[in-house]
């Protein structure tokens, strides 16, 4: 039996004959692609998918609020209520485990940056700042200086952190040559380690795999949770394990205020000798869509906000607060152990796939290609807090969400998670900074604004002087805040700022 027998019978079992629908049309280097493409499919496994995620669509999305309970004090810690010599000790903890060369990186880099009108990685992006640095650079930059704090502590010796970056097939190359195009940031090559997410081919609602092109099967990337098969086939694990490394933070791209492989909230999870933790910052709104961190059925889970009740999602604790019952809300920062992530590897079939429905491109039974105005199909995915069932060894850290939470998911023309509010963020915890080390920042027109308490508010009530305040510390002189008295303690600053490790002061920008 030929090659093409044996995939034609393979498909007719599964009922997706129409992926050579136009074999006849084909040349030789088409034909090849596209038996390659269809060899790659484990339809056995695929095949289940799609009826379970079908199956889904016709079942109510909802919980049960009576199986639902918030997160127990037992593994939470909040910033904001911790005294500060615990938090020293908890950072303290974590760079020891840095300097040790026990710590990794993890980073979720698979996306483009579409929603934001560009073709390249999202890493690659440069929301404006006066450095004109881009999220991979910042994100390097800190990873650099993190390292410097960590063999402070380790009397010299040079401290490493493995970054571990998940790219997808069509951000791969891109990235890397990026990495190179900058000297790797000031890092190590040999400490950079990129290995790719796999992916699923979208489907229409019968079931049936859809194609891009009459020679070509639409994909989609498999989600960030798939990360752990990802490990699993890129052998990884081995590699921490080769490393020494013992445990990992990991995080997704587009937070541009990621401290990245933080040592407090590795202090903290390694003090409650957890297996997993999260990262989370406090949900105000109960009609914010942001997935919140709960138990269901007396399982860690992330509950995503269409699943909630209305009546859960207003409810409020009783003592005075205010705050709401179910305000952990998800941010895409954890914490894992190896061993952790190795028994979740070894349970890898027990996840299951969530269904995006999305207008997708392809071509129809003529051979035309459709760009759908309406949803026409579903895209699979894994979530990366899917695990979270797997251990009762959990740990939850409510970080202040203006200090370390900023995400870049849309264009300017958004108004919300966007270049603008990235930059905006970035100045007011920098302007931040700078007050606590003892500096005085002021506008162009002399007058000085303190930090607000909600400076939210100030950018509404107050917009032309608080865009005035652009200021700018690079990672390179600060990771965390630290070590910028030398630079701003009892001196008045002009805006616009930038604070560059490369001179003795702060240096003015000039227009």
């Amino acid at each position: 039996m030929s090659d093409f027998e044996k995939v034609k019978s393979k498909l007719a079992t599964y009922k997706q004959e129409h992926l050579l629908r136009f074999w006849d049309h084909l040349d030789s280097d088409q034909k090849e692609k596209l038996l390659k493409q269809i060899n790659a499919l484990n339809l056995a496994y695929i095949n289940g998918c799609i009826q379970e995620c079908l199956e889904s669509l016709q079942r109510e999305t909802r919980c049960n609020d009576d199986d639902m309970q918030p997160v127990p004090d037992s593994v939470l810690g909040r910033v904001s209520q911790i005294e500060p010599d615990i938090l020293k000790e908890y950072r303290k903890e974590g760079l020891k485990k840095i300097s040790e060369g026990k710590v990794g990186l993890l980073l979720l880099a698979g996306g483009q940056g579409t929603r934001l009108g560009v073709s390249y990685p999202k890493g690659m992006y440069n929301v404006g700042l006066p450095s004109n640095k881009t999220l991979y650079q910042l994100m390097g930059e800190r990873l650099w200086r993190l390292q410097e704090l960590a063999a402070e502590v380790n009397g010299g010796k040079p401290a490493i952190i493995p970054w571990y970056i998940m790219t997808s097939e069509s951000t791969r190359q891109q990235t890397e040559e990026f990495f190179e195009q900058h000297n790797f940031f000031g890092l190590d090559r040999q400490n950079i380690i990129y290995f790719e997410q796999g992916y699923m081919p979208c489907v229409d609602f019968d079931g049936k795999i859809l194609m891009d092109s009459t020679s070509s099967i639409a994909r989609a990337p498999d989600g960030n949770g798939g990360l752990y098969s990802s490990l699993r086939r890129n052998r990884i694990i081995e590699d921490f394990r080769r490393r020494g490394v013992e445990c990992l933070h990991a995080y997704c791209v587009d937070n541009i205020l990621v401290k990245v492989a933080d040592p407090t909230f590795i202090g903290f999870c390694t003090s409650k000798n957890a297996g997993c933790g999260v990262k989370v910052v406090e949900k105000t709104d109960s009609t914010e869509p942001v997935g919140v961190i709960c138990k269901y059925k007396n399982k860690y889970h992330v509950m995503e906000y269409s699943e909630i009740s209305t009546k859960a999602s207003e409810m409020r604790v009783s003592d005075g607060s205010n705050r709401l019952v179910y305000n952990a809300g998800g941010i895409a920062n954890h914490f894992f152990t190896v061993d952790f992530l190795e028994n979740v590897i070894s349970q890898d079939d027990k996840l299951h796939h969530h269904v995006a429905k999305k207008k997708i491109p392809h071509v129809d039974e003529a051979g035309n290609f459709v760009s759908p105005k309406t949803p026409n199909g579903i895209k699979m995915e894994k979530f990366i807090f899917d695990v979270f069932q797997f251990t009762n060894d959990f740990a939850v850290w409510e970080v202040i969400r203006s200090d370390e939470f900023s995400p870049l998911k849309n264009a300017d023309s958004a108004g919300v998670d966007c270049p603008t509010t990235c930059r905006e963020s970035v100045f007011q915890l920098h302007r931040k900074w700078i007050e606590a080390a003892g500096g005085k920042l002021i506008s162009c027109n002399q007058s000085s604004l303190s930090n607000q308490e909600d400076d939210n508010e100030a950018r509404k009530s107050e917009p032309q002087k608080a865009g005035n305040l652009i200021c700018e510390v690079s990672p390179l002189a600060s990771y965390e805040g630290e070590n910028l008295e030398d630079y701003v303690k009892g001196k008045e600053l002009t805006a616009p700022l930038l604070i560059n490790p490369k001179t003795e002061t702060a240096m003015k920008l000039h227009n």
